[in-house]
Formats: structure tokens, sequence, C-alpha cells
């Protein structure tokens, strides 16, 4: 094995002025360092890594023109998505060998005959760019210029995206992008969840620099050095007109006098983009009223005792069926059910309203509050060469829906998967990873790619655009780290009792509450938000008001009343006021000095403070930890419940100045080393480690690793390659066809089917069954999956299914309140996922552990966690499979027409298309369908032979 030492400054001064790639702005702090030291690069050849597109997601204005009027891309733009999408059509035959046709190599550096360009902006740093991918590759001498070339760099590969998702932060998107219905649903649905005034944001960056110690001062000049970096660049953009050309389509530069503002980006900028980051990815927990009252409704109907077993039943807290990270019985009980629960507040019926959010609709925004579908269109007079653009934005930037459903808070979009297997099971001896986070396919990437090499600081992998002051998914110098989405529950409802302030008897409407005896106030916020129309958002000009009240406890989201007393619910997470605490624990993961085996990994992942699953792998072990601000609840306390705001019912130490309280110890995380393998696909992790939200049941997506994983590792000699075709084939397979199929064919074939055109419909899913269960095109470039009329069948029947099978027993009003905790289906052409429909993620929530369940208990199979008496056919086999058939009827009859109804990109009828990934355009640049993928958007293949 070679040892590879990585020299990223591999030209000359002189020679990169000859590239005409040297751009020389005024020193800054700390300046004209000597050169430190090459790194050495312990994986060789081993670590491998893709994020499709590519690593380019900025393009001007005459680059958007020319993709829109003759289909090319800006260089780097789309490189990476080709061999991202050849894998699903290429991993039965992969080798280790041929990784690199479906990866890219993630050494260190970059080979000499290999740059592309160098840039240097101040004296201290250099930016190396590779000839084959692009991706930036920034060599600080000083700890300043390092993270002011990382600034540099995400402007020039990210510079509007940053811009976008800071105004979504901040809750001012439609100012920004246009008063589009899916601009507006989007910073209506996020703005509410973080909340913050600008001296709030400074509060937090304080906060950062005053009680994280001699780290938390250096995050924040890290911080400042990344902003100044950005603003550099953002400054010779504007002035040199090569900045991204949405600004001039959306009416923020004038593309012929170059007279407007790219407004300046502050540190404060940043806790509102990691705001944004952990909304999407990190958050757990909330949605305890949801709970409630779907809990009410399985009272009403079977009264309080057998009510609450039900429910308890599909809300499956710890069920013994379900997959789990850590399978070696180790328990980390958090967040469960007590024996007697204390302080629990449900409403009374029939008294839940959900707390306004928007005022003062005018315009545009007041017609389209009556009718979404049909916003009112004010196209401006656009200049004749920018009329192929015109409009662009006319469906927003981004989903209405991209922080989850607004009905379903504890159901955010987690994703990411993760298969490690040890050492003692690998051909080489070392241990072997496969693992990256699901976060959707947007163009330009959510994430960018970059290697760091500084003083303190030594990785490649990515980070969030705009927050990229360190790696936050990738690799140092002798081990690498991913992570998956956690979700447990960090986020609580409280029911804070509403008072007058002279006494009398408070509304449900009144803005003052009982804290700790008190009658105090509520914070009033506000975003004023207008629009009008531009070149890119032909959305009629409109206006609103955004208002939210703020308590000690939480941001109101329900009014209602408890016992008879006017209460407003309000919702608490733990990660509330800081937003960018977790930046501590990247520093360390960054830190060669830090992170030197399993042990001090894991140590650093103590430090970040969202709902993560960390995974390790170096030349020696694997390692996971799950992270998250866990709060001491009080005993006694029912997490799935509101609860009285009462202090005997806080958190543990709670102080509502920075929202600070105890949280669990370490050791009580989920946390292990060497076990055999370890898979993540947001399942749950741990015995006892009770899940947030429903979905933990029987089957789970996580069982399409954990099967085929287990399987290699029994078997051993694991490399790199069978891994990743673990992974690849589990990502064209259909969880309900693998999973759940064989007990509904069981039912069906309890006895003959007599209908020829039902005998049909079960012969082709049985050979579906039999081929994998796979949604897989029979060649590369076919557009036609192997098994056609039996994905379109399944497609059709499991939402049937579902109903036939327990809405009768359940009766409407219970089935209605479940089915809103737990949608039923998840189908890769289904509209959900971070980027709405063609999101590639799929199968994470649905009724197939339910239906997997009651099919067994039908059949008379062992079953655990679940009624004696199953729901489909009220337990009767005949019964069951009666209603099993007529639901497989109407299905068999809907045409394709219908179960893929067509959208923007596909026509009516095209199964292929409407699973396609379609990388949703946040810029000018759009990208081709290709073929359905459940896997990481950006992925590690890692086996370090060598350790320090």
């Amino acid at each position: 094995m070679r040892r590879r030492i990585a020299r990223l400054r591999t030209l000359t001064m002189s020679a990169a002025l000859v590239l005409g790639a040297g751009l020389l702005l005024a020193p800054g702090p700390g300046a004209a360092a000597a050169e430190p030291p090459p790194v050495t690069d312990y994986c060789g050849d081993h670590c491998a890594d893709i994020l499709p597109p590519g690593a380019n997601g900025n393009a001007t204005l005459a680059e958007i023109l020319s993709h829109r009027l003759l289909g090319t891309r800006p260089a780097h733009a789309d490189d990476q998505l080709g061999p991202y999408d050849a894998l699903a059509a290429g991993y039965p035959s992969l080798t280790d060998g041929k990784l690199t046709e479906f990866f890219n190599d993630a050494s260190f550096g970059v080979e000499p005959d290999q740059v592309a360009s160098v840039t240097k902006p101040r004296d201290d740093v250099t930016i190396t760019r590779d000839k084959k991918y692009g991706i930036p590759h920034i060599q600080g001498t000083t700890r300043y210029g390092t993270e002011f070339g990382a600034g540099f760099a995400a402007g020039q590969d990210r510079l509007w995206l940053i811009d976008l998702f800071r105004h979504i932060g901040r809750g001012e998107l439609t100012p920004f992008a246009g008063g589009a219905p899916a601009n507006q649903g989007l910073e209506q649905q996020f703005w509410p969840q973080a909340p913050y005034t600008e001296a709030d944001l400074q509060r937090q960056v304080d906060y950062i620099r005053q009680t994280q110690g001699e780290r938390g001062q250096r995050a924040m000049e890290d911080a400042q050095a990344y902003v100044d970096g950005l603003n550099a660049y953002r400054v010779k953009a504007k002035d040199g007109r090569y900045f991204p050309g949405e600004y001039v389509l959306t009416g923020k530069i004038d593309a012929i006098t170059n007279v407007g503002e790219i407004k300046p980006f502050k540190i404060t900028d940043m806790i509102a983009l990691a705001s944004v980051v952990g909304g999407l990815f990190g958050n757990g927990g909330g949605g305890e009223v949801e709970s409630a009252l779907s809990l009410l409704a399985a009272q009403q109907k079977y009264g309080v005792e057998k009510g609450t077993e039900v429910w308890e039943k599909f809300r499956a807290r710890n069920d013994p069926e379900t997959v789990q990270t850590l399978h070696d019985g180790s328990s980390f009980p958090y967040a469960g059910k007590p024996d007697k629960a204390r302080g629990t507040a449900m409403p009374d019926p029939g008294s839940v309203v959900r707390e306004q959010l928007v005022y003062d609709r005018e315009g545009g925004a007041e017609a389209t509050a009556k009718n979404p579908a049909k916003a009112p269109k004010d196209p401006v007079k656009a200049p004749k060469k920018l009329k192929p653009l015109q409009g662009v934005y006319d469906k927003g930037v981004l989903p209405a829906d991209l922080f989850g459903s607004a009905g379903n808070p504890a159901h955010g979009k987690g994703m990411s998967n993760a298969l490690l297997v040890s050492g003692k099971h690998t051909a080489s001896g070392n241990p072997v990873a496969v693992f990256g986070p699901q976060t959707g396919y947007f163009a330009p990437q959510l994430l960018m790619q970059q290697e760091l090499q500084g003083p303190g600081i030594s990785a490649r992998g990515v980070s969030f655009a705009g927050v990229g002051m360190y790696v936050q998914l990738g690799r140092g110098q002798d081990y690498a780290w991913s992570a998956t989405s956690a979700g447990q529950d960090i986020t609580d409802t409280y029911a804070v009792e509403l008072c007058a302030p002279g006494g009398g008897t408070p509304g449900k409407d009144a803005t003052h509450y009982l804290y700790r005896g008190t009658c105090t106030p509520m914070d009033k916020l506000e975003r004023k938000n207008a629009w009008k129309p531009t070149v890119a958002d032909s959305t009629a000009a409109g206006s609103y008001r955004m208002q939210v009240f703020r308590t000690h406890y939480g941001v109101v989201t329900h009014r209602a009343t408890v016992d008879g007393k006017p209460v407003a619910y309000v919702s608490l997470r733990s990660t509330y006021r800081h937003e960018a605490d977790s930046i501590i624990g990247f520093q360390m993961l960054n830190d060669p000095s830090y992170v030197k085996d399993a042990a001090t990994f894991q140590k650093a992942a103590q430090h970040i403070s969202y709902a993560f699953n960390w995974f390790y792998a170096d030349s020696r072990d694997i390692a996971y930890y799950n992270s998250g601000a866990n709060p001491e609840r009080a005993d006694g306390i029912d997490p799935s419940f509101p609860v009285k705001a009462q202090q005997a019912y806080e958190w543990r130490d709670f102080d509502p100045t920075d929202n600070t309280s105890a949280q669990t110890p370490a050791a009580e995380h989920p946390n292990s080393v060497n076990q055999d393998y370890y898979i993540s696909w947001n399942n749950k992790q741990a015995k006892d480690f009770s899940a947030a939200g429903f979905g933990h049941s029987a089957v789970h997506r996580g069982d399409l690793l954990d099967d085929r994983v287990k399987k290699l590792t029994e078997e051993g000699g694991v490399t790199r390659a069978s891994l990743t075709q673990a992974m690849a084939e589990a990502a064209v397979t259909d969880l309900r066809g693998e999973q759940v199929l064989p007990e509904l064919l069981k039912v069906i074939r309890s006895k003959a089917v007599d209908d020829p055109r039902l005998a049909q419909a079960v012969q082709q899913l049985e050979a579906w069954r039999k081929a994998g269960s796979q949604r897989k095109e029979t060649a590369q470039g076919s557009h036609v999956y192997a098994h056609p009329d039996a994905v379109r069948i399944m497609d059709a029947w499991w939402p049937q299914l579902v109903e036939a099978a327990f809405k009768p027993g359940l009766g409407d009003g219970l089935y209605a309140a479940l089915t809103s905790q737990l949608g039923v289906d998840e189908a890769p052409s289904a509209g959900h996922g971070p980027t709405g429909a063609h999101a590639g993620s799929a199968f994470q929530y649905g009724w197939w552990g339910y239906a997997d369940k009651d099919l067994r208990t039908v059949l008379g199979q062992p079953v655990e966690g679940w009624t004696k008496t199953a729901y489909c056919g009220d337990g009767k086999l005949d019964a069951c499979r009666d209603a099993l058939l007529k639901s497989l009827e109407r299905a068999v009859a809907k045409p394709a027409s219908e179960v893929y109804p067509g959208d923007a990109s596909c026509k009516a009828g095209e199964q292929w298309c409407a699973d396609a990934v379609i990388h949703r355009a946040v810029g000018g640049i759009t990208h081709g369908a290709v073929q359905w993928q459940n896997r990481p958007t950006y992925q590690q293949v890692v086996e370090f032979p060598r350790h320090r």
C-alpha cells in the first residue's frame, strides 16, 4: 500500500498566475505564516465518495441562458450525476477495483498533473481545484487563512444557495425570492419553529463565545473568518460581474448597469443557517397535541382502558420486533411511558384550535390564501433575452413542506443510512464502512464538497453550504465519520395556563400566562413580508404579517381548554436558542490532535446537540454514538403528551434565560464500539430508547439493510464492494414487496384464486417477489421496470389493502386520527421527501409494520406487541382474504395513468419517470431524471489500512 502524502500547494504562485487563477486580496489577521508540514493520508486509495450532481453550484446569467437555450451546463455542474446513477445497474458486478467507476477518489490533496486551477485569495491560503470534479482543496498556513479560504470557496460554489437559505432561516424568503405559494408556505412552516430577533441571534453567538471556553472562542473566530472569506468573494463576484445570475432574475442586480447589491453576510446569518439545517435533519419529537387527539379518538371508540391499550400498540414506543442499530441487547432507557404519569395536560374534547400565524394579507397574498392553486400572476416586462427564464420560480424555489408535515411535526424528513462491519468479519481485517446523509436532491446540492488543511484542521468531506467552517461529514487523516438523523424526543409540549393581568377571567386568546405563579406577558414576535413580481417569479405583488407568541416554555402552537381552563400549548425544543452550539463537536471532529480513536470520536460527538446517530471507522475499530441535547425530564412525565407548565413538571434545572436545563449524561445515550456490524436507516437505536413518533414497528426500511449486512457478516470476508452491493440492492428494493407481500400472498393463497384476472395479478406479484421486489430498469437507460405490472399493482393496492384491513375495525374516526399520525405509504412515486416528488427517499413512514403484524396474527403466527385479535376480517382468515381480494380487484382495475397521474416532469402513466430522482432546481440550472435509488445523497466508501 503506497503512502500518500497530501501536498495541496502543488503549484508555485507563478504557476498559478499562468493559469489565470491568482486572486490576491489585502492581507488580514495572521497572514503569511510558514507553510505547515505535509499531511499523511492513511487511507491510501481506499477512501471514495460522491455527491451529485456536481461540485459547481453557481452559474452566471449567461450560463443560465445558455443552459436553457442550448442545454449546456457550467463545468463541474453535473459530472458526478452519471456515476451516481450508474450504480443502480452496475452494482451486481461490482468489485473493489471498479468502485472508482461509481465513486470519486477521496484521497487528500491533488496530484500535480490533476490540478485545474489554484486561487490565492490571501497570502496564507491556497484553493486548489482538481480537473476531474473541480472540488476545492483548501490549504492554509494560518487558521484564519484556512477558514477565510473555506468561506471564499463556498462563495465560488454556492453563493446564491447560501443567500437563499439565510433568508429562509430569518423567515424572509418571499421578499428575497418572490411570493410564489410554495415560498409563502415554506416560510410559514419554518419561521414558527425558530423565530428569532437579531438580538436573539447575536445572543447565541455570545453564548458560544462566553460559555464554551477556548474552543468556543476559536469557533466564533473561525466563523468570522469564514464570513470574511464569503464576503470577499461576494464583492469580487459583484464587481467582476460573474455573480450568480439568479440575482438578476429576482431583481437584485441590473444586468446592464450592475446597479444593485448582494447584501453582506454576518456571523448571525450563520446562526440562522444552522437553524435551517437543524430543522431539516437534526430535530426530534414534538407532535404531542396531535398524539393527544388520536388517543382521545381511541378512548372515545373503545373506552379509556382499552382505547389506551389500542393506541399504545400503534404508537409502538418500544416495539419488540422493530429493527435496532444496537442488536447486542444493551438497554438505554429514554423518554419511555412511565408507570404512573404525572402532569399530563390532555385537552378537553373539541377544544383544540391551531394558533393563527398569518395576518393582514394583501394583494397576491390574500388571493393565494383563497386558492393556492390559482395564485394571481402579474408578469413583469422582461427584456427579450430573458424571456426564456420568465417564471422559473413561479412554483417556488423549494417545496412548501420542506420541513415535514405541519399536521405531524414528529415526522420530520430525517434520512440517511449507514452500514459498518467490524474488521473481524472483513477480508482485510480492517473495518469497512459505507455511509452518508440522505439530504434530498437539489441543484445545487445543499451539501458542498471541500478539503480543509490548516493549523488544527485536517479533513475532507462535505458541509452544509454557508456553515462550512468545518467538514461536517467526511474523513480525517486515519478515520472517517458520518451520521443519520436520529429523531429522538428533544421537543416537548407544555400547557401554559392563561391569565388576565388585572385578575379577570382570561379567554382562549389571552396573551398572558402563569409562569411560576406570576401572570406574565407573552413576547410577540413578528415578520412583515412583502414582494413584487420579478422575471423569475410572476406572482402578483402582495404582503402579510406573520406573528407568534413566545413564552418561557416555548412558542404557542395551539389553544385549548384543559379541565375547562383556557391554556396555550407551547412547543419547547432543547436546541432552541442553541442552533449553532454543535459547532464545538464539528471542530473536534476536524482536529487530528483531538480525534485519535473511537473513544475520542465519541467524546467529540457528545458536543453535538442535534439528534443524530454518529458512526466512525478507522483501521481498527467501528463505533457508534447517538448525539442530542436530551433533556432530563421530571419523574413521571409522559413525553408523548402535553405537560402542565408548572415547576414540578419542568425539565430539571430549567432556566428560560438561554433555554438551558440538565441533560442526560453521555453514558445514557446509545453508544457502542466494535459491535459485529451496525446499520442505520433512521430506525430505532436501541432497546428501551423510545421512539419519538409513530412508525418504528415490525417492518422498517432498516430491515432492508439489516438482513443483508447480517448475512454478509455471518459469511465473513466482507469487502468495500460487497458492502456497497448490499446498500445498492436495498436502494432499489420495494420494502412492501420484500417484507409484507409474502404474508399477503399466504392469506390470499389460503384458497384457490378463481377469478382469472386476480389469479394473473397474484402470479405477477409472486414473480416480482421471487425476483427480489425491485423497482429497477431492465437495463440502464431502458426506462422500463423488469416487472412493471407487479409494481403498478402494488402501488395501487397498498393504500387500498391497508384501508380494507383496518378501517372497518377501527372505525372512520380512529382510522382518520391514526393515519394523520402516520401515513399509510411512502412509495417512490409519491410527493414526499425533502424535495417533494422525485426525492429518492422512500418507505420511511408507513403502515407496513402494522400490516405485517396483523396478517401474521390472522395466519396464527407468533407476534409480539400487537392485539390478540387481528383487525383484518376481525381476525378471521376467510374474511380477511375476502377483504384483501376485493381491494386487489380495485387495484388491478386502476390504470397506470391513475396510479401515476403525471406532473411537470412526467406524462401520466410513465411509471419509471414517476419514481425517478430529479434534482430540484434551486438555481437556474436543471438536470435530467435518473433511476430511482433510495440511498444517501453524499456517500462515502472507506476502509483504512493503517493508523497513526
